[in-house]
């Protein structure tokens, strides 16, 4: 199959590449109709995100036809549409069990990698770094879904992909940090950036009872999305000191709640701004916390600073003094799709919510480094950009993928990650089996809880027990 493959900065080779296949009883191989490049795939892109391995697959915002399913996979069929969840959960763990499905304690093969870096392990994450699992991403053909049973949602045939592929990521990212701000009636919201979260936050914000909601960025055409979908008052912060006009728009109060959609890559043309530049670009520093300082520096005393903008490692000068003195209270992380996404759904269905305006370009696969490019330089008034894959059923090209026979695929890695061998494969080279994962896994006692389907192994097969196995043989447990 064809796949967009990371081999550097600026170095993204669409490449034939083995098709994935079934690896665990709860996967899934998507056949992919759509998938769309996300703000976090620039970190990668760019270079900024560690962890990346030269082949990598990249791309976590997918939506396309199931074409094989696991042994041991109930509620998903071949012929199912779906969109998937970047984050992979197992639904089962304490973690799913609250509904912080990124941060699930099973999904992430590289785990021990990722405590080394965070203190502790997230969820793994489809397309991104090592850090998260190094899963084979969705910008490609076809995409393996683990634990497809929780990361995997079934959509109506009768919308649009445009209509739809939001649920992957963007708009329950958007819906989430608007939620975290924990919004009361007459509230103002003012959000940094106006890129697809930034919109999607917009939105949120509204729907969850804001009353005024001020943007920030710097790009007409994505100001003017803001005015005329969002319904946003906004900023330009190249032309309009922020905190001054902050100020002014609230009496001098400040917003309610900030909501900080920009991330590790934040543009400025103030002196931090530059210097954090010149700290990234040597590597000094992994993130340009401009706008953050501004979040902070601009929200009234007793609010929210909610960060559904990505932060992979340091940053500098961020003014704590601040925080701590006027008692915000911070609110971040990767978000939790699966909470989301039913709610959202029915949104979506019933016409309250349509977040296919930001697709603004529409691009075969092919042509993926260009796209990038124009994404990250934002040229041509891109706000979002799908890629299209025109894949046609595994194995084969005459016969419809739901009919795909599951023996008639052809045995290859599942990872189709280049260098990178197979969780199996590494598994084999130290005398393990996956079979020995699931006998491990199998005398556990489930939790409480009413997911669906059998007790089967985690995904974090690696060199590393699942967490519940680590506490399992200390005598403990969650």
């Amino acid at each position: 199959m064809k796949a967009v493959c990371w081999y550097g900065a600026d170095d993204l080779r669409v490449e034939q590449v083995p098709e994935p296949r079934v690896v665990n009883p709860r996967d899934a191989i998507v056949r992919v109709s759509s998938a769309a490049i996300c703000g976090s795939d620039l970190h990668m892109f760019d270079g900024y995100a560690p962890g990346m391995g030269k082949g990598d697959i990249l791309g976590h915002e997918v939506i396309g036809e199931v074409v094989q399913v696991g042994e041991g996979l109930t509620g998903i069929r071949p012929g199912d549409r779906v969109v998937a969840a970047f984050a992979i959960a197992c639904g089962r763990c304490a973690y799913c069990q609250q509904g912080l499905f990124s941060l699930c304690d099973n999904s992430n093969p590289n785990a021990a990698l990722a405590e080394q870096a965070f203190g502790h392990s997230p969820a793994g994450m489809l397309g991104y770094t090592h850090l998260t699992g190094g899963y084979a991403g969705g910008q490609a053909e076809y995409v393996r879904i683990p634990y497809a049973d929780v990361g995997l949602l079934k959509v109506p045939g009768n919308l649009r992909d445009e209509q739809l592929l939001p649920l992957a990521d963007v708009l329950p990212t958007g819906y989430q940090a608007a939620e975290q701000c924990n919004i009361q009636p007459g509230d103002t919201v003012a959000v940094w950036g106006c890129g697809p979260v930034g919109q999607m936050a917009i939105k949120s914000a509204y729907l969850l009872g804001a009353e005024r909601v001020i943007s920030i960025d710097r790009l007409p055409e994505r100001l003017a999305m803001a005015r005329e979908q969002g319904g946003a008052e906004t900023i330009h912060f190249e032309q309009t000191d922020v905190l001054d006009a902050l100020k002014e728009m609230t009496a001098g109060r400040g917003p309610d709640a900030c909501i900080e959609a920009v991330g590790m890559e934040a543009t400025g043309g103030t002196l931090d701004a530059l210097i954090d530049r010149a700290k990234q670009a040597v590597r000094m520093e992994t993130g340009r916390p401009h706008a953050l300082r501004q979040a902070i520096m601009a929200c009234r005393k007793g609010g929210t600073i909610s960060l559904p903008g990505v932060y992979v490692g340091m940053i500098d000068m961020v003014p704590m003094g601040a925080a701590f003195n006027k008692g915000l209270t911070f609110r971040m992380g990767q978000t939790n799709v699966q909470k989301y996404w039913h709610g959202l759904l029915e949104r979506i269905v019933s016409g309250e919510l349509d977040a296919s305006y930001l697709f603004t370009h529409h691009i075969p696969l092919d042509n993926a480094l260009d796209a990038y490019r124009m994404f990250r330089d934002k040229r041509e008034g891109v706000v979002k950009i799908i890629l299209k894959p025109r894949a046609a059923a595994v194995g084969s090209e005459q016969r419809p993928s739901h009919e795909l026979a599951m023996e008639n695929l052809r045995s290859t890695p599942s990872q189709a990650e280049g260098e990178r061998a197979t969780v199996e494969e590494d598994l084999r080279q130290r005398g393990l089996s996956a079979e020995g994962a699931q006998m491990r896994t199998a005398e556990m006692s489930p939790p409480e809880g009413d997911m669906e389907g059998p007790e089967l192994p985690s995904q974090a097969e690696g060199d590393r027990d699942t967490v519940d196995d680590d506490l399992a043989e200390k005598g403990a447990g969650i």
